[in-house]
């Protein structure tokens, strides 16, 4: 008897690098009796609300109003306020600010793919790759959003795990001017 009904595509097929075996996309669950594990985010920074939806989470400065994509500090960087930092969704909307086509990666990590860093709406900047487009399409300033995906590790029936990444932004390939 199975507990869950998993249709599975191969994440390399939508999404660029991930070590080969490892991960699968869960693009359809079907839950029977049995309990499904909670998301687990690949990443510090992501976190799930309490519906279950996948966010990202930076801290803002009280003192200056600085946003910071990465946590773990205890002062601003800008005005170095002790104890000022707390917790804020980050918008899932930015423009890209430098990226790279890798060509040669460790083993078993499938290339080429694009290695991005998107300046956030509202502050912030994050890493993640940049999936969906050819790399004579992307322009430096584009708009991208962040996406989220469900993974399940290759060999755990019921351990879910979620990551991001960035497609284009309706508006496509425009650069801002």
């Amino acid at each position: 008897m199975s507990c869950i009904v998993i249709f599975i595509t191969s994440v390399l097929a939508h999404t660029g690098p991930i070590l080969n075996g490892w991960v699968d996309l869960i693009e359809g669950v079907q839950m029977s009796d049995c309990e499904v594990d909670p998301l687990r985010p690949l990443a510090p920074f992501l976190k799930i609300d309490a519906s279950g939806k996948p966010y990202l989470e930076g801290l803002k400065c009280t003192a200056c109003g600085e946003v910071l994509a990465v946590g773990g500090r205890r002062a601003c960087p800008k005005c170095a306020a002790i104890g000022a930092l707390v917790p804020i969704r980050l918008a899932e909307r930015g423009r890209l600010y430098t990226y790279t086509v890798v060509h040669r990666s460790m083993p078993g990590v499938a290339t080429p793919f694009v290695a991005a860093l998107v300046d956030l709406d509202g502050g912030g900047a994050i890493k993640g790759n940049l999936i969906g487009l050819e790399s004579d399409a992307i322009r430096f300033e584009m708009p991208v959003r962040v996406q989220f995906e469900t993974l399940i590790a290759a060999g755990e029936r019921t351990a879910r795990h979620v990551r991001h990444y960035f497609t284009a932004a309706a508006g496509g390939c425009e650069a801002k001017g």
